[in-house]
């Protein structure tokens, strides 16, 4: 499409939107990619006022717990290990320190593109290398992958700390929640490409929650959101996929047997939102000696209170602005929450482009 046939595109769809929203409603992008992206093209400032775009739980950086960076960062200052770790951790703080001013004072932590590069790194040293293993259903199929490689090579010294998160459950902690009002939610792609739209249809069958699968262009997400106010005016809530160039229904079959097969379902903690049952991975019997919990005991310090609320964040219940911390004492260049550390978070976003 030229540009002039895209705005055109976009200038229509938006046109839509208006006739269709006749009250105040709350969506919910549950992604942090959708955030971004959101936050980038200007979409939520287009939007007609009534209308509402919330950020959701959909950054794994920002929903890993403070106990859990704690624990990592008391790793680092043992010196025995390499840590290997995706960037956006880096600069998490923790309650005393984050990864990047422990590496500042000798600690070998190196940021890799991919768990395979971790791998190499375990394959090329005698000292054990430990994986920062942070994501949701589309990172976890690749961490899985490298285990399954390591295992088969008989790399000894590779281990990774499963800090892994499900999105559906936290979902439903979501629709669950009297306090929390959404009318609908733009669903994850990267996520759905993996797991396929069949785990989102208690959102519409139970809940009553019209959602679409959307994909990270402009216009992918204004038909997403046009898909969903269509759904309410003709009160006929579905999962929807808007992003059928990337989801099908069922899934990535082979990412899931993958996955069942290194891992298995288990309770999380999710930062400022707490324990939500069965929306976390631990290794499975056969794979528990990848564990590095198994191998090394840390000491985590007591967390300490901060008037952050990223949680009320990734719930939806405020948008970045409304906590008195933003743009304030808490920016990108001293973050007080992990909101506001990730490229995906949404307190990043805000600052970035809501000026």
């Amino acid at each position: 499409m030229t540009s002039t046939t895209l705005q055109n595109r976009a200038n229509e769809l938006l046109l839509k939107i208006k006739r269709l929203v006749k009250k105040s409603l709350n969506l919910m992008e549950v992604c942090g990619t959708h955030t971004n992206a959101i936050s980038a093209s200007g979409i939520r400032h287009s939007l007609p006022a009534n209308l509402k775009l919330l950020s959701g739980p959909g950054c794994p950086v920002c929903v890993t717990a403070q106990k859990d960076i704690d624990w990592v960062i008391g790793l680092a200052r043992s010196k025995k290990t390499i840590i290997t770790t995706f960037g956006d951790l880096m600069r998490v703080p923790g309650t005393e320190s984050s990864l990047e001013k422990e590496k500042a004072k000798g600690s070998d932590i190196r940021v890799v593109y991919s768990p395979i590069d971790a791998l190499k790194f375990a394959e090329g040293n005698t000292k054990p290398v430990v994986f920062i293993g942070v994501g949701f259903e589309t990172t976890a199929p690749t961490i899985a992958g490298a285990v399954v490689k390591a295992k088969e090579q008989n790399v000894n010294n590779f281990y990774v700390i499963p800090f892994f998160k499900l999105i559906p459950p936290a979902l439903r902690t979501i629709v669950s929640e009297p306090k929390i009002n959404i009318q609908g939610f733009i669903l994850p792609g990267h996520v759905s490409t993996i797991i396929g739209s069949e785990p989102y249809q208690f959102l519409a069958k139970d809940y009553g929650k019209p959602c679409s699968i959307t994909g990270f262009e402009p216009l992918d997400i204004l038909e997403g959101v046009n898909l969903i106010l269509e759904q309410i005016r003709n009160d006929k809530p579905e999962v929807a996929i808007q992003y059928k160039r990337s989801v099908k229904q069922e899934g990535n079959r082979k990412a899931q047997e993958l996955m069942s097969e290194v891992f298995e379902i288990s309770d999380a903690e999710w930062r400022g939102i707490g324990l939500i049952e069965n929306s976390g991975l631990e290794f499975s019997t056969q794979y528990k000696d990848f564990d590095a919990r198994n191998h090394f005991t840390i000491k985590v310090p007591k967390p300490k209170l901060t008037s952050c609320r990223c949680g009320d964040v990734l719930l939806g219940i405020i948008i970045p602005p409304e906590c008195k911390l933003f743009a304030k004492s808490c920016s990108p260049s001293n973050p007080i929450g992990p909101c506001m550390v990730s490229s995906e978070g949404a307190c990043a976003a805000y600052y970035k482009y809501g000026k």
